[in-house]
């Protein structure tokens, strides 16, 4: 299928989209330092593990890449090597990363993924090939996802909550198909803004 017959938007938008990325994250790496170090001191003080967490996830084109966030479950969370979706109220989160969590502060890491080209700031949320497999089964059309980036935020994210269930997983697709067949800067801006107003609020999604 033609990428411009499921992309809302056009060459020219998806450049401005990219630069607006990569301006954006570079000053909010830069503006949040004194917040990564805080964080970073408090992790490290907390006990064993590494304080920034990888997970490889799929992103454009299908290829994968390594996901950063501030680590939030203890380091056995997946000690059976078998990957497991984290549930909202997850006894596998450490004190620290159940805060972190609760405000988002986790994903603040991400703003280098969005830095480097792997991530947007709006776009389906990455997810790992283990439950990729487990979705296409469902719905094939994830698949289609791949003409773009994923993203950090998203309408999924912000009225879906937490995909701890398969059906909320095939609900999210939904969403993230619409929003790809939509999408726009001016719808980008209004999903940022609408995450802001949200974390400020202490929504817990």
């Amino acid at each position: 299928m033609n990428e411009n017959n499921i992309d809302g938007m056009n060459a020219v938008q998806r450049s401005l989209k990219r630069t607006g990325d990569c301006l954006g994250a570079l000053g909010g790496l830069l503006f949040l330092f004194p917040v990564f170090l805080i964080i970073y001191i408090i992790q490290k003080l907390e006990g064993e593990g590494p304080a920034i967490y990888k997970q490889e996830r799929i992103g454009k084109g299908g290829r994968p890449f390594n996901i950063l966030k501030f680590r939030t479950m203890k380091v056995t969370a997946e000690k059976e090597g078998v990957p497991q979706l984290a549930q909202k109220d997850d006894d596998r989160l450490t004190k620290v990363g159940k805060f972190l969590r609760e405000h988002h502060l986790d994903e603040l890491p991400q703003l280098w993924n969005v830095f480097v080209g792997d991530m947007s700031f709006v776009g389906y949320r990455p997810e790992r090939k283990y439950f990729i497999d487990k979705i296409m089964e469902h719905n094939p059309d994830y698949a289609l996802l791949y003409v773009s980036r994923p993203g950090v935020t998203s309408n999924a994210t912000l009225y879906n909550g937490y995909t701890d269930t398969m059906e909320k997983m095939l609900k999210r697709l939904d969403m993230d198909l619409d929003y790809l067949k939509n999408r726009s800067i001016s719808l980008d801006l209004k999903i940022i803004f609408a995450t802001l107003f949200s974390v400020g609020g202490g929504k817990k999604f």
